[in-house]
């Protein structure tokens, strides 16, 4: 990979699969040290020291709010058009430096490079395009009524901090920061510690295409400092957040103290429900897909739920497409299974699994970690586990792991009962051959997104969040949008002349 890329250079930059990464915030459109730093390394091998990045602490959280205050009122006035053009400029950024970016995010976070590549990374400039289009197609309410002419109208609401996941955190901060400048806010970024780098590339892709200091601003750090400091800034006029309920809780009182809106994607524990009259060929290799990224997917269909009369021929199924999968080097092509974030992560998960065992639930295939990588290796063999009974921890949990549940059911109501009985609700997978079952099911089973006979079909424009504990609000689509903005009634009386 080549060094020589123009937009990565200014600042303290270490070389990562060959790509010049700063390892500063980005505040005002410059670089910003700070003198503490936290460690970061490859999970694709824990020895690999990737970078010291800058640990933000509550002085840089106030520069870059300051910084995001000051920007607002240029960014705000240059209408739809004028934020459109810049963000189209980031998004053809974004596709000439997708090798680049690939190469960053799959050794800071282990994504496999080829997903990365040739799936991944486009929806970031796919993100930006679409944003910029819907904001700039946006027609306002307009009507008459009580001798009065009436419209509604958006309006930019202010400096946003924005908390990404360490899952696919370019694209998922693509995802969110997009809608936010299209309706005129600017933004102040807190990609997670575990994987920050690719993040810090996306600020040298807006200030190369032009974006005015200040609109956008990366802040690196620990969530519990920087992070806390961020979403306590009374200043703020939004915030959005996907990761943990646990987190969540704190960031939500601290919205509730400064009356700022607030939405947040939480994860799920979502139902994979497999009718006896389904494709279950279609249905098992969609179900043992549950386990790419090894399973660090907020979405996946990680209760497996089938029809008690094929039980065993859908598991046969699902072995074998299941044997099929192959651990290995996120790098290499042939790799399926990708490791596992970070040793804490994997010592989360393997938990899950051994409390599972311990309390008599069945270890159908797995359970352990796989040897690949020595002692310190974070690969773990994909697991499914058939479990003594529906509250058991490991239904009843995110995992976010390579781990699978396997039920049973006797009837649609049975289905419709498991499917419904997490205090999750972020999506569903249904297969079936009847569509009169699918339109029942997709009325009653409690989700943000049902799936049926497909998985992760994604619609820019389709609202996005989740039930319960899955979440707050919804993003996607003009849903993104209006969060973003203050709605403002115009009204005036007929025959008012200038």
């Amino acid at each position: 990979m080549t060094t020589d890329l123009e937009p990565f250079t200014g600042g303290n930059r270490t070389l990562v699969g060959g790509v010049p990464v700063s390892t500063d915030h980005y505040i005002g459109g410059r670089r910003v040290a700070s003198a503490a730093t936290f460690d970061d390394r490859s999970p694709l091998d824990w020895s690999m020291h990737l970078a010291d990045v800058s640990r933000g602490d509550a002085a840089i959280a106030d520069l870059a709010v300051t910084a995001a205050l000051d920007a607002f009122p240029e960014w705000a006035s240059m209408g739809v058009k004028g934020r459109g053009e810049v963000m189209r400029r980031v998004a053809d950024l974004i596709d000439q430096y997708v090798p680049a970016l690939a190469a960053v995010e799959c050794l800071d976070m282990a994504m496999l490079e080829e997903s990365l590549r040739l799936r991944v990374l486009s929806r970031g400039a796919r993100n930006f395009r679409a944003y910029a289009d819907l904001a700039e197609e946006y027609e306002e309410r307009v009507w008459s009524s009580n001798g009065t002419a009436n419209r509604v109208m958006r309006m930019p609401a202010g400096p946003t901090v924005v908390i990404t996941p360490w899952n696919a955190p370019f694209m998922l901060s693509t995802w969110k920061c997009a809608p936010a400048l299209a309706a005129g806010n600017t933004v102040i970024l807190k990609p997670a510690e575990w994987s920050p780098l690719s993040c810090s590339l996306l600020a040298d892709l807006c200030h190369e295409a032009g974006m005015p200091a200040g609109v956008f601003n990366v802040v690196q750090g620990i969530g519990e400092e920087v992070g806390a400091a961020l979403v306590s800034d009374p200043r703020l006029k939004r915030i959005s957040f996907t990761g943990s309920p646990e987190t969540a809780r704190h960031i939500g009182v601290a919205a509730a103290r400064n009356i700022v809106p607030f939405t947040a994607e939480l994860g799920g524990k979502g139902p994979f429900v497999v009718f006896a009259d389904s494709d279950l060929d279609a249905a098992a290799k969609k179900a043992a897909g549950q386990f790419d990224d090894s399973g660090q997917v907020c979405l996946a269909g990680t209760r497996i739920m089938v029809e008690e009369s094929v039980r065993e021929q859908f598991l046969e199924r699902f072995h074998h497409f299941a044997d099929q999968h192959v651990l290995g080097d996120s790098r290499e092509t042939g790799t399926t299974i990708s490791p596992m974030i970070h040793p804490d992560h994997a010592a989360r998960v393997a938990g899950f699994v051994e409390r599972a065992r311990a309390a008599g639930d069945t270890i159908l295939r797995g359970g352990q970690r796989s040897p690949l990588g020595g002692d310190d290796g974070l690969w773990y063999e994909p697991t499914l586990i058939e479990p003594r009974s529906n509250d058991s921890e490991v239904v009843q949990n995110e995992v976010f792991g390579p781990v699978l549940t396997f039920q049973t059911f006797t009837d649609e109501a049975d289905a419709i009962r498991l499917a419904n009985s997490t205090a999750y609700g972020l999506s569903a997978i249904v297969y079936t051959g009847s569509a009169e079952r699918a339109e029942r099911m997709g009325r009653a089973v409690r989700a943000g997104t049902i799936w049926t006979n497909c998985f992760l079909v994604r619609d820019l424009t389709a609202p996005f969040g989740g039930c319960g504990i899955s979440g707050i609000g919804r993003e996607g689509g003009d849903y993104a949008l209006d969060f973003y903005s203050d709605l403002k009634m115009f009204q005036v009386l007929d025959g008012t002349t200038a």
